[in-house]
């Protein structure tokens, strides 16, 4: 038989040794219980011929290991990350051993892949010291989910060539070295290298935008940016230009609507008669669709409307499938503003009035503002004032149709106005939140996208990975790593709007969150409904906003506080502890531990160095790398599928070998004590939080959520404080999961070669935040 011949990474070709393809999986399996080199092999059905490439060989045997991943062998996830892991690393060294961090580092400046101002900062000695500190067997904590995730989403490298530039370690110490590369010789050693171990050993996660943007010289590095688009023809036009840019830019446009008159509406008393708001917001639409994010993700975008908006009928069904093209806006999430006296009004079966903006803008300020007993009675003004163009429609029946389309969108949010600014850190109103609903900053519209009026809210996020941590203790330390990084992040980047930089570089606001919080309450056999889960979730989060604030305040005493302090309520002495919704008492006792009282008088006297310091976020990108739960929600199952352009990425639940019988899944979740839950988290954040509920049909008659569960869930959100309600999910027509499998043909393979077998049991799921632009 005729020899075949394999092809190198280098470009030479050479017999094909079987020998050493063995040897790479038994490396791969070994130490690991359960699997079988053999079965790998057999798995795999190679089929040689002449010319092929030694890595076309190895990501045959990657995706091999990785079919086998299930809940019977879930050590496959361990053995798939090993091989990707050595396929990068010869793609990236030529070897499997690293070469020195200083080559690489010099040679991806060269290339201009790495920002040059690391060799102004770090002497060679230096990068040579940070080098020796990378521990490489931390590459072997990774999943095969979190690897990939790493290599797809986060590894710098040439999308055209497929040349990847890094491995994660070298990212994970990058970060750090850029971030803390102007802090004092003396300190930042012992800065950079506390960040390197928080990072790679997964106790706290970073999003895209930092991940693939920090050590580059691409400058941007919020994940995203809330636009006010005023009512005028100037501010509609520069806005879009915004999205344009921060769009391009990696982040997530969340913007408001709500200041523009409506339909039919004069202009120029009475020359041109208004086309309403769906064509402005398909310009928006096609703006933010039209860009690409470094190949890495799409744009997405959520707007904003009050419900006495003129045209909040149509607003809410631009997400639905009923209409045409003409009359929809389905690449757009809506979230729909909503209060007291709205839901007042539903209470009582009333109706509500709308507006044309133009004609109350004092009742949209107040709206947007502290002063509710101030909104209802200008309200109740304008509805009896008889030169003012208005319309009246049933509360309850709007209600209704808001949570149908709610229900059947998945994307219809809901924002609790009066929450948001009540219960906020800011004294200036909140018009809006972002992409997922967890940023609440100011804003205020722009007229020239080049000049200096107006207010662009940034989104600089990041989390802790509570299941990672093995003590409360380690909260302290972790908080002051994150917002002294974020702190250096926002005077490191680079703003292509002025006013964002302005009123960005003045409030210093940062959104930290925590994450992994399933993982964590499994871990330590805690559960969600309990009164155990709720006080230990209500000790931890205490801890953690005490942590942000005090490391806010050391941070005042040592750089000076933020320019617009005493446009915050902590300048007043006010906390999220006394502006929390107190019906969160019933819940659990307000017995704080940490000494507030010393804290207050530290802020008293420094001031703090950031307007806002807390949100949580959806976390569904970094969650995969980490191997953690995303966010504070649940998993759907023990085995989920994420899907991507290698396949699907087969990923267990953390700890599914020592504690999955602990956890509660997404579908066993009871949405009462769950919104219960998640208040107590909000009691303690100054912004947000991205809070989804999910439904499982199986549960109700005739597979039909009853309109009665889903007005007392979104009900008693408002009740306890909760400022925005997400994603809506429910498991009807089992959403990605059929449409994938409906598509796979009779030899029982997808379009990647991977078996139809191995889908059962599994969960199918896309990125929350849709691109991923807000997945921490």
């Amino acid at each position: 038989m005729e020899e075949i011949h394999v092809i190198k990474r280098d470009g030479t070709r050479a017999p094909i040794d079987l020998t050493m393809i063995h040897e790479a999986v038994d490396w791969a399996c070994n130490g690991y219980d359960n699997v079988s080199v053999s079965d790998i092999e057999i798995n795999s059905k190679l089929q040689f011929y002449e010319g092929i490439t030694t890595s076309e060989i190895q990501k045959v045997m990657i995706r091999s290991a990785a079919d086998l991943i299930s809940l019977k062998k879930p050590n496959y996830q361990y053995v798939a990350a090993r091989l990707t892991l050595m396929d990068l690393r010869k793609s990236v060294y030529k070897q499997l051993s690293p070469i020195p961090f200083e080559y690489l580092v010099m040679n991806n400046i060269h290339k201009g892949v790495y920002d040059k101002i690391l060799l102004e900062k770090y002497t060679n000695q230096e990068i040579i010291y940070f080098g020796k500190k990378i521990d490489y067997d931390r590459d072997f904590k990774f999943t095969y989910a979190g690897i990939t995730q790493m290599v797809d989403k986060y590894l710098l490298q040439d999308r055209h060539s497929k040349e990847v530039f890094e491995t994660p370690q070298e990212v994970f110490m990058l970060i750090g070295m850029y971030m803390f590369m102007n802090y004092e010789k003396s300190l930042r050693k012992k800065f950079v290298l506390k960040f390197y171990d928080a990072l790679s050993q997964f106790k706290i996660s970073l999003p895209t935008p930092i991940m693939a943007g920090v050590r580059t010289p691409l400058r941007q590095y919020s994940s995203c940016c809330l636009i006010d688009v005023g009512d005028s023809l100037d501010s509609i036009v520069h806005s879009n230009a915004a999205v344009g840019y921060y769009t391009a830019q990696r982040a997530g446009i969340g913007l408001n609507f709500g200041r523009i008159r409506g339909i039919n509406a004069k202009i120029r008393s009475g020359e041109v008669i208004h086309t309403g708001l769906v064509p402005f917001l398909k310009v928006f639409e096609a703006t933010t669709k039209s860009f690409t994010q470094n190949s890495i993700r799409g744009g997405g975008s959520t707007s904003t409307m009050p419900f006495f908006h003129w045209e909040v009928e149509t607003f809410i069904q631009l997400k639905n499938n009923k209409g045409n093209d003409e009359n929809r806006v389905r690449r757009m999430d809506y979230s729909l503003a909503v209060n007291k006296l709205f839901r007042d009004r539903v209470r009582a079966n009333q109706d509500i009035t709308l507006f044309s903006m133009e004609e109350v803008r004092d009742l949209y300020e107040l709206f947007y503002s502290s002063d509710v007993d101030g909104f209802i009675a200008r309200y109740e003004a304008y509805e009896k004032d008889p030169t003012i163009r208005r319309k009246t429609i049933s509360a309850r029946s709007f209600y209704l149709d808001v949570l149908r389309e709610r229900y059947e969108t998945g994307r219809i949010y809901i924002l609790n106005a009066d929450h948001v600014n009540t219960h906020s850190s800011f004294k200036d109103n909140i018009y809006m939140s972002n992409l997922c609903q967890e940023i609440t900053l100011p804003t205020k519209p722009l007229e020239n996208v080049d000049g200096t009026d107006g207010e662009i809210a940034m989104c600089i996020l990041s989390n802790v990975n509570l299941g990672k941590i093995d003590d409360i203790a380690e909260l302290d330390d972790l908080t002051d790593l994150l917002v002294r990084f974020l702190d250096e992040l926002i005077d490191s980047q680079e703003y292509p709007v002025k006013v964002a930089e302005i009123s960005t570089k003045s409030r210093r606001s940062l959104g930290i969150g925590v994450s992994d919080v399933f993982n964590f309450l499994a871990k330590n056999d805690l559960h969600y409904d309990t009164v155990r889960g709720r006080q230990v979730a209500h000790e931890y989060m205490e801890r953690f906003q005490y942590g942000l604030i005090a490391a806010s305040a050391n941070l005042a005493k040592e750089k000076g506080a933020c320019a617009y302090y005493d446009r915050t309520k902590y300048s007043d002495g006010l906390f999220p502890i006394d502006t929390y919704n107190k019906n969160v008492d019933d819940l659990v006792p307000n017995q704080l531990l940490c000494d507030w009282d010393k804290l207050r008088q530290q802020v008293k006297k420094y001031g703090l160095r950031h307007s806002a310091l807390s949100a949580i976020p959806p976390a569904a990108s970094s969650s995969i790398v980490s191997n953690s739960t995303p966010g504070l929600d649940p998993v759907r199952k023990y085995l989920i599928a994420k899907m991507s352009k290698y396949g699907p990425l087969k990923q267990l639940v953390p700890g599914y070998d020592e504690y999955a019988e602990n956890f509660t899944l997404a579908w066993e979740i009871d949405n009462e004590d769950y919104v219960k839950f998640v208040a107590i988290f909000q009691k303690f954040i100054d912004q947000s939080i991205s809070t989804n509920m999910y439904y499982d049909i199986s549960k109700y008659e005739n597979h039909k959520v009853p309109v009665k569960d889903l007005i007392r869930h979104e009900g008693m959100a408002y009740r306890y404080g909760l400022k925005s309600l997400y994603y809506l999910n429910s498991n009807d027509n089992s959403g990605d999961a059929s449409q994938l499998l409906a598509q796979q043909d009779e030899k029982k393979t997808d379009s990647n070669g991977y078996a139809k077998e191995h889908y059962e049991g599994i969960e199918i799921e896309v990125d929350a935040c849709e691109g991923g632009a807000c997945s921490v």
